[in-house]
């Protein structure tokens, strides 16, 4: 995906498939009517011109998202024309953007609970025990490479799997997020 805010959004394929990012990030914020507040999605992103660059959505500071992907992609566009640093810059309330790396990602997440890395060969997330803060991992349109696997696995808990099938990246935040509220459901 691309690493700054010159993309069009008449055409966010065109744009390094900005479309799945903004796809993802509704499938993992947005209710019928409010937003999780409990979730946070971090996008990392190794496009040109400026990489890397990584998108922090926080539901409990979100505002302005809408379900369209224009609009999302118009918070995306934003937040990537900032001059950023290491450190959280805010573009608007619950979007932040950062230079931060996938294994400062990573230890960050480490630090606040258990990771999982969703691949297609993992064990049935149905057969995994899922308590306290936990993350979970997954790459886009075209996968994680081979390098950026092998970090998230030496970081991760376990691999996990949603469905016998290839899904796309959205899809598996939905399911994922389902199996959560399924389990929360039942601890009350």
């Amino acid at each position: 995906m691309r690493t700054s805010g010159d993309f069009s959004l008449n055409d966010l394929p065109g744009a390094g498939r900005m479309d799945v990012a903004c796809r993802c990030v509704t499938s993992s914020l947005l209710l019928s009517h409010g937003i999780r507040n409990n979730i946070s999605l971090y996008i990392h992103m190794l496009g040109e011109p400026d990489p890397p660059k990584t998108l922090l959505f926080k539901g409990d500071h979100m505002k302005y998202l809408s379900p369209d992907e224009r609009s999302t992609a118009s918070l995306i566009k934003k937040a990537l024309s900032l001059k950023v640093s290491r450190s959280w810059i805010t573009s608007t309330p619950g979007v932040f953007v950062s230079r931060l790396t996938l294994d400062e990602i990573l230890d960050d997440l480490s630090e606040k609970g258990e990771i999982f890395l969703l691949d297609e060969g993992g064990k049935d997330i149905r057969n995994v025990e899922l308590k306290g803060d936990i993350s979970f991992v997954l790459g886009d349109h075209l996968g994680l490479t081979s390098p950026q696997k092998n970090l998230v696995r030496k970081k991760c808990t376990e691999c996990v799997s949603v469905s016998p099938l290839s899904l796309h990246a959205d899809q598996c935040i939905v399911i994922v997020l389902n199996e959560l509220d399924r389990l929360q459901e039942e601890r009350c």
